[in-house]
């Protein structure tokens, strides 16, 4: 595990995962937000926080595909990761992506494991559709 290095910019940035707890944001979205509210922060040093975040366990990092930002969630406590697994369902329209917590999917991840001897990776599960919101706007 990376040392926790205590700065005022590391502190401001876990207060804003903090506060977006349980939603996906990029390195850009993290700049853009500081950025708005006059605190500026530059990208690589965000990266650099991000990374030795996701070493400590506090932060997960997403790679969707070699075309997309990587994305980032804040999870807090070590523990937590390894306890909450998740999968991914990413809408084709509009991009968005949705942290889906869910048994029939665990069950997947068994039965792939235990009837075909392959150990599905749940971080790096993306499974592509249309979201709820997309629909209604075609539907319309």
């Amino acid at each position: 595990m990376a040392p926790k290095y205590k700065t005022k910019q590391r502190e401001e940035l876990i207060s804003y995962l903090k506060n977006t707890s349980g939603s996906h944001f990029t390195a850009g979205d993290v700049c853009e937000c500081f950025k708005n509210n006059g605190n500026p922060i530059g990208t690589a040093t965000v990266y650099r926080h991000l990374e030795k975040m996701v070493d400590e366990g506090i932060v997960r990092k997403y790679i969707m595909d070699n075309t997309t930002s990587a994305c980032f969630e804040y999870v807090g406590d070590a523990n937590k990761c390894a306890e909450n697994k998740c999968f991914h369902c990413k809408c084709e329209v509009c991009g968005k992506l949705l942290h889906v917590h869910c048994d029939v999917l665990s069950n997947i991840e068994e039965h792939l494991f235990e009837h075909h001897n392959f150990s599905l990776n749940p971080l790096r599960t993306i499974f592509y559709g249309i979201c709820e919101d997309c629909k209604k706007k075609n539907e319309g």
